[in-house]
């Protein structure tokens, strides 16, 4: 099956009251494991993620040939043969069939546009890990969320692989076993990853990190050992690893 909406809340179990542990942005594919009146328990295919979602009408015929490549794509309805924004948005990696285009426009649902600037091809590739990371720069710190709309540690990280078609952990315990292991030494550089117990962080050199940080609410550039002695003041947790990332 694929998702056709913009978010779809991943749940840790099949209640209203439940946490949200994870999401999926349109054009994710996922394996339905069993279901109930209300409710569907799956599997993602690009990270085999499990959890519930609330049931309701998905895609299982769209083949995507372009990607949202903005943070986030306005859509737009066409009246009167004028272009009218939604207050709606397709969010960065989402997949999409291009079924017609105008000048400026794409059309991927029925009366469904967003701009020709905001797309992708869908095997198009972006190296830089940093450019897509600076992305979400004061994006909101949301718990399980993977997108414009809030964003968590891990999802900030596993992004910049879902947009480039390749396969990559949702959570920081699976994330830090994933990678090559390199001395922890106390010297920081770029390319690097920081784990904490239940947290991620990127260094964008040898000073700053970026991460989706929690207690300030936001996706935020800050300095590293003043990170490091943060965390273990207010959390008590100390540095659990560093891994090195082949990208640039």
């Amino acid at each position: 099956m694929i998702n056709i909406y913009p978010l779809t809340n991943i749940y840790e179990k099949p209640l209203n009251s439940s946490k949200i542990s994870s999401q999926m942005i349109y054009g994710e594919k996922f394996s339905i494991i069993a279901k109930n009146k209300d409710w569907l328990k799956i599997k993602t295919n690009f990270d085999n993620y499990v959890g519930y979602i609330k049931r309701k009408k998905f895609s299982y015929k769209l083949h995507c040939n372009y990607k949202v490549a903005k943070l986030k794509s306005k859509i737009y309805k066409k009246v009167n043969n004028q272009f009218k924004p939604t207050k709606k948005f397709l969010y960065f990696a989402s997949k999409i069939k291009a079924y017609s285009f105008n000048k400026h426009f794409l059309e991927y649902e029925k009366n469904k546009w967003i701009k020709k600037s905001d797309i992708k091809k869908i095997d198009h590739y972006e190296k830089n890990f940093s450019k897509i990371i600076k992305l979400f720069l004061n994006t909101r710190y949301l718990w399980g969320g993977k997108s414009a709309f809030g964003i968590d540690c891990s999802a900030l990280i596993q992004i910049y692989y879902y947009y480039n078609n390749s396969f990559f952990q949702r959570d920081t315990k699976d994330q830090i076993k994933s990678i090559k292991k390199i001395p922890k030494n106390n010297v920081y550089d770029r390319k690097q990853l920081i784990f904490w117990k239940g947290h991620v962080a990127y260094c964008l050199n040898k000073k700053y990190l970026i991460h989706a940080y929690g207690p300030k609410k936001k996706v935020l550039i800050m300095e590293i050992k003043k990170t490091i002695n943060e965390i273990e003041r207010n959390s008590k947790l100390k540095v659990k690893g560093i891994r090195k990332l082949d990208v640039i």
